[in-house]
């Protein structure tokens, strides 16, 4: 693959673009966090961007993954082995990720076919272990209290990851922005993601980083209200 050129979104936050899906990588004095890992073989890449954006890869602590998805978790293994990370994930979706379960096959609209056989041209991601299964309204240790929120629908253990108070969230899946704020694809339950994305729209966010597309920046909470309503309809 190309390489991956690092996409500065604020002072902390970063885009790492992986051509199929993406990862966000957000800086705390000291540590690093990667929000989603990238695809298998895209570990240098990723260690390389990091680097381009002036940062060391080795004060990367951690990897949360929104999901078990393999244009998500395949990196992560790698990079966690390579530079000291803990991999972190809902606890619905671990047994998928660490290979102990098969991945849930999707709900696919007609349109979304093409799209979803795409996304397969991808490596598989290798059975990858999870060091701490998180739960809903969990606080972890970075973004001045990053809160885990479980949003099933687009596999059942999907997570969003929100920094309050830098009004950043890491929407998953659950949400896309391509070309604009969207309800996102491929999902096990359409439903339930749309109850989900309901859920993401009343956190208000400023700034909505999502697992394909740009991150929005811009009216963004009603940007995501508006989209989370048609979603409902």
């Amino acid at each position: 693959m190309a390489s991956i050129e690092p996409t500065r979104i604020t002072p902390r936050l970063h885009l790492l673009d992986h051509s199929v899906g993406q990862s966000y990588l957000w800086q705390d004095d000291g540590e690093l966090t990667l929000i989603d890992a990238g695809w298998a073989g895209t570990a240098d890449g990723t260690a390389a961007a990091i680097r381009s954006a002036g940062l060391d890869p080795d004060r990367l602590r951690r990897i949360v993954l929104t999901h078990c998805h393999r244009d998500h978790v395949g990196a992560a293994q790698e990079l966690a082995d390579r530079h000291g990370a803990e991999i972190l994930a809902h606890g619905l979706d671990a047994p998928v990720i660490r290979g102990e379960a098969p991945v849930p096959e999707p709900h696919l609209l007609d349109w979304e076919v093409p799209l979803f056989a795409h996304g397969l041209t991808v490596p598989d991601a290798p059975p990858t272990r999870v060091d701490r299964e998180v739960r809903d309204g969990q606080v972890l240790d970075f973004g001045d209290g990053a809160v885990v929120v479980h949003v099933p629908g687009h596999t059942p253990g999907s997570l969003a990851v929100h920094l309050p108070r830098h009004g950043v969230l890491f929407a998953g899946d659950t949400v896309a922005s391509v070309p604009d704020v969207m309800f996102g694809v491929f999902h096990v339950d359409r439903a339930a993601a749309a109850a989900s994305m309901r859920l993401l729209a009343k956190l208000e966010p400023s700034v909505l980083c999502c697992g394909h597309g740009a991150p929005v920046t811009s009216e963004t909470a009603a940007r995501l209200t508006a989209a989370a309503a048609e979603a409902a309809a």
